[in-house]
């Protein structure tokens, strides 16, 4: 047995596949002053070609796991267009007159060492991706476009010394049934994909091994207890077998809860909705038993393409929606791009700081015309289901009063060409920026829900960019200024008899459910595969007693204090679950 870091749970049996470190071996090559120019061209098209590919890769992706997680490749992108690491290549390549791909290697190493000597895992993890920026740069600058073929016909254990997002992307999740790496922490990016997409994962055996891991290996994994078994005996296995069975069994039961309402044990329902971004995913929208979409993100529809969609192409997209759900609600926020999401056939100007900048309804306000053919594709698909609409990033009334303008403008003009629409359609507003919570109660009287979007709420109640790899570990939901900024929107839309949700990462976060409950939150929405967890943690719950944690909780001083007491919440409810048979609700 090789104990390793348990990175994403689960039990996996079978052959190992090893890759191997996806660097190139090629000789330093120098430069005449001459070829100068001309190496800065291959350089440049080397990070053009680049960019698509991860563009790509990250749309694909979204589609499979959700677009919080796909942003990881954000990161990469900003690798690219960072000015530190351009200006180091160029510098070699002007001071030493090296090759692109020289240059580009160097400032790899110097980079990716200047991370491992931090102390800090979570840096150390940001270094894998410099390394796989840096190498697919260097694919497309030697030519070598082929990469490791991974078995197609048969299942294995992908077994390698690292693994990085671009790995993960490209796994066929029918034959990939867990994976192990030398390297890596759980922050990595990869840790955090295999998580979403369900794959067991142990990490962190370099210099654990007796003897590396082969292809064909027969191996064993165990992401919870974070241990690996290298071509172990026939009782092993057999061990391993009942308890992967078991583990089975455990998916299968929450299964069972996909059409069981979210109620506490003290009878209050919570309803539990999905976070997407295509119609492809409806089918696991049903499976899992959600409620409904309670954020349907809307800018995938423009983005992979050389011109906005048409009228007629978003509503037969929005309408599919809605008759798939019947009469659930489908909440369709309104175009969210600019920040870290940009149209290239848009112009949107370059700025020192594009989270602050022109985004969101911002640009919705500013280009009407874009606005209103949006507002037309959504009101008409209102027709055929339980839809409602949701201005993204408000920060003031003024910009609620501006929405509804243009949105009335809509009507009319649907009314006036007779095509049907629900002219009582509900509008909502996500609360993401500060001011629009602080002010929650002047906007909980214009509009008919709110929508907490604790990504950037987070990110922006504690100055933390989240997508900048230096101080994305300062990004703290539980910071006392979060709870208290969560309270005081869920008090304000509950003085005004409003319904208040929350579609944000921590909406699927086990250790905030006491948070939800406490605070009266009747709807979350979150990422499909967080669903059935969240429910059977709620059907284990009370609603009184979080509702009791919460002055505990409100009195701690500090985010670690906060964290302490959710997380032996926690385990409370787990060691109470176990000690019943886990029988309470079907579970």
């Amino acid at each position: 047995m090789v104990e390793g870091i348990g990175a994403s749970p689960g039990i996996a049996m079978g052959k190992a596949f090893v890759i191997p470190a996806w660097e190139w071996d090629f000789p330093e090559k120098m430069i005449d002053v001459a070829d100068l120019a001309y190496e800065f061209e291959r350089l440049y098209d080397g990070i053009r070609c680049s960019k698509t590919e991860i563009e790509h890769i990250k749309t694909e992706i979204a589609a499979l796991i959700g677009e919080e997680e796909s942003t990881i490749f954000d990161a990469h992108l900003a690798i690219l267009e960072d000015p530190i690491f351009m200006n180091e290549v160029q510098s070699i390549m002007q001071r030493q007159y090296k090759a692109a791909e020289v240059a580009v290697r160097e400032a790899i190493d110097k980079f990716v060492g200047m991370f491992d000597l931090l102390d800090d895992q979570y840096m150390k993890d940001r270094a894998l991706d410099i390394k796989d920026v840096g190498n697919r740069l260097l694919k497309h600058l030697l030519g070598k476009l082929e990469e490791t073929a991974l078995p197609l016909d048969q299942p294995y254990i992908l077994v390698a010394k690292e693994l990085s997002p671009s790995h993960m992307a490209h796994l066929d999740l029918s034959q990939a049934l867990g994976l192990v790496t030398m390297l890596g922490g759980k922050t990595s990016h990869a840790a955090i994909m295999a998580r979403a997409m369900g794959i067991p994962y142990v990490l962190g055996l370099e210099g654990k091994l007796q003897r590396p891991i082969q292809t064909g290996d027969y191996i064993i994994i165990d992401g919870e207890e974070g241990v690996v078994h290298i071509n172990p005996d026939a009782k092993l296995v057999e061990e391993y077998r009942q308890r992967k069975q078991k583990w089975l069994q455990l998916r299968e039961k929450l299964q069972e809860l996909a059409d069981v309402p979210a109620t506490t044990t003290d009878g209050f329902t919570v309803q539990l909705e999905a976070n997407i971004s295509s119609v492809k995913e409806l089918d696991q929208v049903i499976l899992n038993g959600a409620s409904g979409v309670g954020l349907f993100r809307t800018e995938f529809l423009y983005m992979d393409r050389d011109s906005l969609p048409k009228e007629e192409e978003q509503f037969e997209v929005y309408r599919q929606v809605a008759v798939r759900l019947g009469q659930k609600p489908v909440i369709i926020r309104t175009l969210d791009i600019g920040g870290d999401k940009n149209l290239d056939y848009i112009s949107l100007p370059e700025e020192e700081n594009p989270f602050l900048g022109y985004r969101a309804i911002r640009i919705s306000l500013d280009r009407k015309d874009l606005f209103k053919t949006q507002l037309r594709a959504i009101l008409r698909a209102s027709h055929y289901g339980n839809v409602k609409i949701m201005y993204p990033m408000i920060s003031s009334l003024i910009e609620v009063r501006q929405a509804n303008q243009i949105l009335e403008q809509a009507k009319n003009e649907l009314e006036n060409e007779q095509i049907p629409f629900n002219r009582n359609i509900e509008v909502g507003v996500m609360i993401e920026v500060p001011a629009a919570a602080i002010v929650a109660d002047l906007l909980a009287q214009e509009v008919n829900f709110f929508s907490i979007g604790t990504n950037d709420l987070v990110q922006y109640v504690l100055a933390v960019d989240r997508m900048n790899e230096s101080i994305a570990h300062l990004y703290d939901p539980y910071h006392p200024a979060v709870l208290r900024l969560l309270k005081h929107t869920v008090d304000a839309a509950r003085r005004h008899r409003i319904p208040v949700s929350v579609c944000g990462e921590m909406a699927g976060d086990l250790r905030a459910v006491p948070i939800w409950l406490g605070l009266g939150i009747t709807e979350l929405s979150m990422s499909i595969q967080s669903i059935l967890r969240i429910k059977n943690s709620i059907l284990q719950s009370g609603q009184a007693e979080s509702a009791g944690l919460m002055d505990e909780l409100f009195a701690c001083k500090t985010s670690e204090a906060i964290v302490e007491i959710l997380n032996r919440h926690l385990r409370q409810e787990m060691l109470a679950k176990s000690c019943t048979g886990g029988e309470q609700h079907g579970t």
